[in-house]
């Protein structure tokens, strides 16, 4: 349920308004897809190496879940000529599209160098940490004081900054690549703005304790969608 509230923030921030059926005629060829029976936003996410939220801000997708049979999605950027896979090719990486054990299935295997996508990652925040698993969260608390600073973990585009996810109070999602997002919750303040792009180690947010007993940063790191252990991504410290 989380990974789809964050995939839908994602798209809400990413996207422009509008409906996904559009009034221009059904493009094909190379960098699209038609949705075979079966198939989902995830897995064709998967099999053509993207995130959910790139082929919703491609596809202008009012409603992510509701893809259907024969419907044509773009599944690379616009203007990229045949970089996509094509079915065929996908079907020879049984590994990323179909297997229960997958490094795109499985949130905590994820740990080799072609995981982290390499991404130079930082620590968030200072402060003690501890596992902040529960609820069905993934992620790591980092305890401080109320309004220390709150770093972007790595590089990237705020694709949220708001408080319209329940549970997380003040929150940003920052992603860094067409893979990886980092997520920032319970803040004081948040101090960066939709769209803005961020480096490693820029302030984003003040520590705080929005919809949580407890001044502390909320970090988690999702790939694909799915949260992975932070600690196998972050330096030792």
């Amino acid at each position: 349920m989380l990974s789809l509230i964050l995939t839908l923030a994602l798209a809400a921030c990413g996207t422009p308004s509008g409906s996904g059926s559009g009034a221009s005629p059904t493009p094909s060829g190379p960098g699209y897809y038609t949705v075979q029976k079966g198939d989902t936003l995830s897995s064709i996410a998967r099999k053509f190496r993207r995130s959910n939220s790139e082929i919703i801000a491609w596809n202008k997708l009012a409603d992510p879940n509701d893809i259907k049979v024969d419907q044509v999605l773009r599944v690379v950027p616009q203007g990229t000529r045949s970089s996509a896979p094509s079915t065929a090719s996908s079907a020879k990486s049984p590994a990323r599209s179909n297997s229960g054990n997958s490094s795109a299935d499985s949130s905590d295997n994820d740990t080799g160098a072609d995981a982290k996508d390499a991404i130079d990652w930082g620590w968030p925040a200072n402060g003690k940490s501890s596992n902040g698993a529960g609820q069905g969260k993934k992620g790591i608390d980092i305890f401080g004081q109320l309004g220390q600073p709150v770093l972007a973990a790595a590089s990237g585009k705020v694709m949220y900054a708001g408080s319209g996810i329940r549970g997380y109070g003040n929150l940003v999602i920052v992603k860094h690549n067409s893979n990886l997002l980092s997520v920032y919750a319970h803040n004081k303040t948040i101090t960066v703005k939709e769209g803005q792009m961020v480096s490693k180690g820029q302030q984003i947010a003040e520590m705080g304790k929005s919809d949580s007993n407890a001044v502390k940063l909320y970090f988690e790191i999702r790939r694909q969608g799915k949260p992975v252990d932070p600690t196998r991504y972050l330096p030792s410290r």
